[in-house]
């Protein structure tokens, strides 16, 4: 049996076993997506797209086409010319089943292209997941240490600290890498955590 699926906007007949390469998609090796944008299987012809019929194919890798030359000269006294290299990415996959009808029903991840939605629409087609729990950090002791002995904290970045739940050096040494991540985001440090060393002089004061 074999398909007409759309993805990219370009149109490819398959079957199963066949090696495509198409527009880069938002998965990972190994990975299996099905692609529902289907206008036509064995004889059936979609009106546009054939109703809950998909292509399911397993993603080989990401890979680059070969190099495009984009030249461009404008022929004026004192003209400007430009020229650049281009390789479109892409994702090899492989053509593992071509559903007639129950696609909607698979649960598989749908194939979306990788430059052409948002980050929200990818993360809506992948998988949900059981949200992981993060582990509690430590509770600060009864009466806030002073965070200004750390190095380039003011009363200002103290208050905004204490805002966060932040009153002690054992929370601050307690971080881990996510977390330094999380406030340097959330606070807009910019990586200050780390260039002043704050975990480490966290533990050292910690200690009394």
């Amino acid at each position: 049996m074999f398909a007409v699926l759309k993805t990219g906007g370009k149109q490819y007949r398959v079957q199963s076993g066949d090696v495509l390469r198409v527009e880069k998609l938002a998965a990972d090796a190994g990975e299996t997506v099905q692609f529902n944008d289907v206008l036509m299987v064995g004889s059936t012809v979609g009106a546009p797209l054939v109703d809950g019929a998909g292509v399911q194919a397993e993603v080989i890798d990401q890979i680059k086409g070969p190099k495009l030359i984009h030249y461009v000269k404008r022929r004026r006294k004192h003209s400007s010319q430009r020229k650049k290299g281009h390789r479109q990415q892409l994702t090899l996959v492989r053509i593992t089943d071509i559903l007639e009808q129950g696609a909607d029903k698979s649960g598989v991840k749908a194939a979306i292209g990788a430059g052409s939605v948002s980050g929200a629409a990818v993360a809506a087609a992948a998988p949900k997941k059981a949200p992981a729990k993060k582990a509690a950090a430590p509770k600060a002791e009864a009466g806030a240490d002073d965070l200004k002995k750390l190095s380039g904290v003011g009363p200002a970045l103290e208050k905004k600290l204490h805002e966060n739940g932040i009153s002690a050096f054992a929370q601050i040494a307690a971080w881990s890498e996510a977390d330094i991540a999380e406030f340097d985001e959330k606070l807009s440090f910019k990586g200050r955590i780390e260039r002043e060393g704050w975990v480490e002089q966290a533990k050292e004061l910690a200690k009394g």
